[in-house]
């Protein structure tokens, strides 16, 4: 079992005795979404601690997308239980990029790409090559797409 599904596992137990339901719940949706994905496919396999990394982190983004559809919907209380469980999910995932260290970063990139000769709006996708490695996990891809859009226009 790797290092972070082994920690989920703990943490489970942990909140279980301290009947902490929102936290066991949460740990419960992600070790099952954990488990879908090693099962999916044409062969059962151990995920690595990226791959189960991405599944926490695409638990977290279905938590802020669901917290704002009850915020438009109108219910406040379904709201706050979508956003308390992903600051709970937050918490296995590497800390966020600032706006300022991923502005330095797409720079970097953008420079870098307009070296190789991409110019313009068409060099999106050469940027993006160059970003999307350095930021993984630790920014999400519209915050990035974004800031490259905004320097490859400016």
């Amino acid at each position: 079992m790797t290092t972070l599904k082994s920690k989920l596992h703990d943490d489970l137990t942990t909140a279980i005795k301290a009947r902490d339901e929102l936290r066991s719940s949460t740990l419960r949706l992600t070790l099952s979404a954990i488990a879908y994905e090693e099962t999916a496919g044409k062969s059962a396999r151990e995920l690595s601690d990226d791959e189960v990394q991405k599944v926490i982190t695409r638990e977290a983004k279905k938590r802020r997308e669901a917290a704002e559809a009850f915020d438009k919907g109108g219910r406040a209380e379904s709201a706050e239980r979508e956003r308390a469980e992903g600051e709970v999910l937050a918490e296995y995932l590497p800390q966020q990029l600032t706006d300022e260290e991923l502005a330095s970063i797409v720079a970097a990139a953008v420079a870098e790409a307009r070296a190789g000769g991409a110019e313009g709006p068409r060099a999106m996708g050469a940027v993006m090559k160059i970003v999307n490695p350095q930021v993984a996990g630790r920014a999400e891809g519209g915050r990035v797409a974004a800031q490259v859009k905004k320097l490859l226009a400016g």
